[in-house]
């Protein structure tokens, strides 16, 4: 039987979803080496090429060996890329912008996105909050639509696995930046018991929280 294989070319052609997907089959993987149970490797081979390409996992056994270790080593190094910043992306007819200044994010907002941004099984709810659909263009300048909750969950499974990339690294870079800033000013405050310097406390300990979430899921990234 031949099975012609599409494999992804680049990181944008991989979906949010499948990616939550492949990480499932990374932790059943690992669950079975620590039981030394056998087939393990081929498990975790097959199931990432039907994934990623759609082969089913009884079709993959009638492909050779050394083909299918060859596609998933070019879709692993596939997901160890570090894009940048899209902040604008079409999806469907729709054009979607990341939320130009996330200091106007509310506190609704703040809630959704620290709430799923640390589980790729939820990642999409968390890319709802920061990819919103574009209402007003001017070349670089837009503005996006109001948050609305969950009415962009489903189409943020499908949107491209390097847009979300990059914007999970600017954010993580951008949440460090700010976590080390503040500790700064603390320092400098140290022996004033007041209650700005309560408040710049406790806002530190949420995001240093947020920070810790987002670093282990770029290391679920492998990145």
């Amino acid at each position: 039987m031949e099975i012609k294989v599409q494999i992804p070319s680049e990181l944008n052609e991989i979906n949010v979803q499948q990616y939550a997907r492949y990480l499932d089959i990374v932790e059943q993987h690992e669950k079975m080496q620590k039981k030394s149970e056998k087939k393990t490797n081929i498990f975790y081979l097959l199931k990432t090429l039907e994934i990623f390409t759609g082969i089913k996992y009884e079709d993959g056994l009638s492909l050779r060996l050394s083909d299918v270790r060859r596609i998933v080593v070019k879709i692993e190094k596939l997901l160890s890329e570090k894009p940048d910043l899209t902040k604008i992306f079409e999806l469907g007819n729709v054009e979607f912008g990341f939320i130009p200044k996330l200091d106007d994010m509310t506190f609704g907002e703040y809630v959704d996105l620290d709430t799923n941004i640390g589980n790729w099984n939820d990642m999409h709810k968390a890319m709802a909050v920061l990819y919103r659909p574009v209402i007003k263009r001017n070349k670089d300048k837009y503005l996006i639509e109001e948050y609305r909750g969950d009415s962009y969950h489903e189409a943020m499974k499908v949107m491209p696995l390097g847009i979300a990339f990059g914007a999970l690294i600017f954010f993580y870079h951008l949440g460090r930046d700010l976590s080390i800033g503040m500790t700064k000013f603390l320092e400098k405050t140290k022996t004033q018991e007041s209650m700005p310097s309560q408040i710049f406390q406790e806002n530190t300990v949420g995001i240093k929280a947020s920070i810790v979430s987002l670093r282990e899921t770029l290391q679920d990234m492998r990145l």
